[in-house]
């Protein structure tokens, strides 16, 4: 094997192991951290558990919960910017600094003319199909709508 071959293979085993969803239940949180890096953000459980927020926002459409056990053992991985996540938001109940726990940083935030407040943005897949949720936070800090969009492949379409 070339030098460049197996140059090749390592990178590619290096890369396979920070795949959150190849991340087996078990494995200590020392290595998990070791192979995904550092966590977006980080959470507490309950029963002296935590959670590691792994977000591939604003390029990619993805967010991980990484949920490990007082003894810092992974539990389970879940992918969480799904649109069954985002409709399960509740509109005058659910709060921004929820929202960032639950999904993370957005991918952008805006404002526009007819609502007072910011809107965050977040890239999902929805069945396979490119899309973004638009979550209204108003001044208060409080979910007041949300809105899905699809998304706009610039590369994908002919131009006008």
């Amino acid at each position: 094997m070339t030098r460049t071959a197996a140059a090749m293979a390592l990178a590619l085993c290096l890369a396979a192991c920070a795949v959150p969803e190849w991340q087996k239940p078990g494995t200590p949180l020392a290595e998990v951290e070791r192979a995904m890096g550092r966590p977006t953000l980080v959470e507490p459980l309950p029963g002296g558990g935590q959670r590691l927020l792994y977000s591939r926002q604003p390029a990619g459409q993805q967010v991980y919960h990484m949920d490990f056990d007082a003894g810092q053992r992974l539990l389970r991985v879940t992918q969480v910017l799904t649109l069954e996540n985002f409709q399960a938001l509740r509109n005058g109940v659910d709060t921004q600094d929820g929202v960032r726990r639950r999904f993370g940083p957005p991918a952008l935030v805006e404002r526009v003319a007819r609502f007072d407040g910011d809107i965050w943005t977040y890239r999902i897949l929805d069945n396979g199909e490119p899309r973004q949720a638009h979550v209204h936070i108003d001044p208060a800090g409080v979910v007041r709508r949300v809105m899905f969009t699809d998304e706009r492949m610039r590369d994908l379409e002919p131009p006008h």
